[in-house]
C-alpha cells in the first residue's frame, strides 16, 4: 500500500527461532529495497508431532505456571461453560488464572462473562487482556459485533491464535484455561505444537455419539504427548424442580466408562441446570454468581483438585 508494505509468509517448523530469523532478514531485505515500512507476517503450518513425539517447538509463555486446554470431540457439549466455570473456580481456589478463547469462528468467552469491552494495545503492540470477576480474558468476541461472524481462512485463524497466545499481555498467572474449539483441526495442532501444555481436560456428555468423538480427541493428545488430565462428563443429569427426581436425560455412567477404558480419572459429574445457564446468559458464570450452588460446589471441588495435581 502507500503507507507500508506487507508480506505474509507460511512457514512448517517447530522451532521457535526460525520464524523470528527469517522475520528480521525479510523486514532487512524489504527495508535496504526502499519500500515503506515493511510488515512481515507469519503464519505457522508446522507438521504434527506422531507417537512419542515431544513437540519440540512447543515453549512456554513466559510468566505463566500451568496452560490447560479444555477440548471436546464435538460441538454442543458445553465445553465452553465448564472452561468458564473452571477458570472462576480455580481463582476461586486461590489461583491466578487467565482464560484465553481460542475457537476463533464460535468465541463464546466474551459473552460468558459479560463484557464487550475491546482490548487496548500497549506501546510495545502487545495486547492488554480484558478483566472480568478478576480473570484476566482474550476472545475473537472482545472484537467483534455479536451479529459478525469471524469470515477467516487457516493461515489467519492460525495467526489470531498465536496472538492470543503469545501478544497478549497475560502476566503472572498460575494458570491459562485454553477454550479449544472442538474438533480435532488446525487450531488444536498449532497449540499443541507450539505451546507446553501442562495437560487437556477432556469434555463429553454421557451419550455414546458424544463419547466417541471425545475419544478421538484424547487420542490426538495422547499423539502429540500432551497428559489428559482427566474427563468431565457434562449434562450427566436433571433434577426436576418440582418433585426433585433425578432423569439422566442423556444415560447414565458414560463419562465413567470411558475414563476408564482411557485410564484417566473421571474429574466431574455436572448436572444439567436451569440455574447455570441462565448465569452464563447474563455473563456471571455460575461458580462466580453462587459458588455455593450444587454446580458451583463441583466446580470447586474440581478445581482443587486439578491444582493439587498441577502443584
Amino acid at each position: 500500500t502507500g503507507a507500508e508494505t506487507c508480506i505474509q509468509l507460511v512457514l512448517t517448523t517447530n522451532d521457535p527461532a526460525v520464524p523470528r530469523a527469517i522475520k528480521a532478514d525479510a523486514e532487512n531485505v524489504l527495508r535496504g529495497l526502499g519500500l515503506p515500512e515493511p510488515k512481515v507476517l507469519i503464519d505457522i503450518h508446522a507438521p504434527p508431532g506422531g507417537v512419542g513425539s515431544s513437540g519440540v517447538g512447543a515453549t512456554r509463555i513466559p510468566g505463566i505456571k500451568h496452560i490447560i486446554a479444555i477440548a471436546s470431540g464435538k460441538g454442543g457439549v458445553g465445553k465452553s461453560t465448564v472452561a468458564a466455570n473452571l477458570a472462576v473456580a480455580l481463582q476461586n481456589a486461590g489461583a491466578r488464572v487467565g482464560i484465553c478463547d481460542c475457537d476463533i469462528y464460535g468465541p463464546s468467552i466474551s459473552l460468558m462473562f459479560g463484557s464487550r469491552e475491546q482490548p487496548m494495545a500497549t506501546e510495545e503492540n502487545r495486547i492488554l487482556p480484558i478483566e472480568q470477576y478478576g480473570l484476566k480474558l482474550m476472545s475473537m468476541g472482545f472484537l467483534l459485533d455479536d451479529s459478525s461472524p469471524a469470515i477467516l481462512r487457516g493461515p489467519m485463524v492460525t495467526r489470531y491464535t498465536q496472538q492470543f497466545l503469545r501478544q497478549v499481555e497475560w502476566g503472572e498467572l498460575d494458570v491459562l484455561v485454553l477454550d479449544l474449539p472442538p474438533g480435532t483441526g488446525d487450531i488444536q495442532l498449532t497449540i499443541v505444537q507450539t505451546v507446553a501444555l501442562a495437560g487437556a481436560i477432556v469434555v463429553t456428555t454421557p451419550q455414546e455419539v458424544a463419547l466417541i468423538d471425545a475419544r478421538k480427541a484424547a487420542t490426538m493428545f495422547e499423539k502429540v504427548n500432551v497428559p489428559v488430565i482427566g474427563l468431565i462428563e457434562n449434562m450427566s443429569y436433571f433434577v426436576s424442580p418440582s418433585d426433585q427426581r433425578r432423569y439422566e436425560i442423556f444415560g447414565s455412567g458414560g463419562g465413567e466408562r470411558e475414563a476408564k477404558r482411557l485410564r484417566v480419572p473421571l474429574l466431574g459429574q455436572i448436572p444439567i441446570d436451569i440455574a447455570t445457564r441462565e448465569a452464563g446468559d447474563r455473563g456471571m458464570p455460575i461458580a462466580a454468581e453462587d459458588p455455593n450452588s450444587v454446580v458451583g460446589a463441583e466446580f470447586n471441588r474440581i478445581a482443587r483438585e486439578l491444582l493439587a495435581k498441577l502443584n
